[in-house]
């Protein structure tokens, strides 16, 4: 035991450990203000757990809203029992809130209210003895009232299937939010799947595009190769080191010399044969 006690602290950070600490030393004092009926100073730790602890939970709340309550301070009590009532506490905490609400609306002579607090208290724990003793009190003030005054009763009792009808609808508007909460979720991981995938898409068409451009064409090489393989007469003129203006004067002088040959070989063509020696 005193080995899995030194591996706890030694995993287990210094600050949280002093959390924890001084959440157990403000139970300790808020439970013992409590039992001594200084409700105000156990209100005082239990809202210092809430709010500067971070502690949420269910009978934490439930005794610091019993506190406020004891302390007459009747609003934030009941702030915090609807607060109780719509986290995920245990159905022995929801009854015992059901039964407080069902006591202040009682004080308040809102009976028929009452009454269905205490009926959802029944629901939560047909176990508890102290809410089914109020129901069945409370139950029977109202129908001796119906007797003496049947229309204030049935105005109670239109109230309190008004209140029912409500808290069923409130707890058929959650579930819709969270099944809509659950619905958009999921729609937004679709759509940033979808997202994901048309940009890869698009990522691999202009990679595509882009070696498709850079690929020569085959006319472009075609002349290239001709190029290599046929230079030009300024490429002939550049490697034999003559300019385009001599190479001019060159074949001028080649031009004049060709015609002047052209025109002795006529001459000589004119002669007349000698008679009596053959034409060799």
């Amino acid at each position: 035991m005193k080995l899995i006690l030194v591996f706890f602290l030694v995993l287990t950070p210094l600050s949280e450990l002093n959390k924890i600490a001084k959440i157990n030393a403000h139970k300790k004092e808020a439970k013992e203000a409590y039992l001594a009926e200084d409700f105000e100073k156990a209100a005082f730790h239990y809202r210092f757990l809430v709010d500067s602890l971070g502690v949420s939970e269910g009978e934490v709340l439930l005794n610091l809203a019993n506190s406020l309550y004891k302390i007459q301070d009747t609003t934030s009590a009941k702030n915090i029992y609807h607060e109780i009532l719509s986290n995920n506490s245990s159905r022995e905490i929801k009854s015992i809130v059901y039964q407080q609400l069902g006591a202040i609306d009682f004080n308040l002579k809102k009976y028929g209210e009452a009454l269905n607090y205490y009926k959802n208290a029944l629901k939560q724990n047909p176990e508890n003895g102290d809410v089914r003793y109020n129901y069945e009190l409370l139950k029977k003030l109202l129908e001796e009232q119906e007797k003496t005054n049947p229309e204030q009763q049935q105005d109670q009792q239109n109230q309190e299937n008004k209140d029912e009808q409500s808290q069923d609808q409130q707890n058929k508007d959650q579930q819709n939010q969270e099944q809509q909460n659950k619905e958009n979720q999921e729609q937004q991981e679709n759509q940033q799947q979808q997202e994901e995938q048309q940009e890869g898409e698009e990522q691999q068409q202009d990679e595509g595009e882009k070696q498709e451009q850079e690929k020569p064409e085959e006319g472009e090489e075609n002349d290239e190769n001709s190029e290599d393989k046929q230079p030009t007469t300024a490429e002939k003129l550049e490697e034999m080191n003559i300019s385009e203006e001599k190479a001019r004067m060159i074949l001028e002088a080649m031009k004049n010399k060709e015609i002047q040959y052209i025109q002795q070989n006529k001459r000589k063509a004119k002669k007349p044969k000698k008679s009596g020696k053959p034409d060799w």
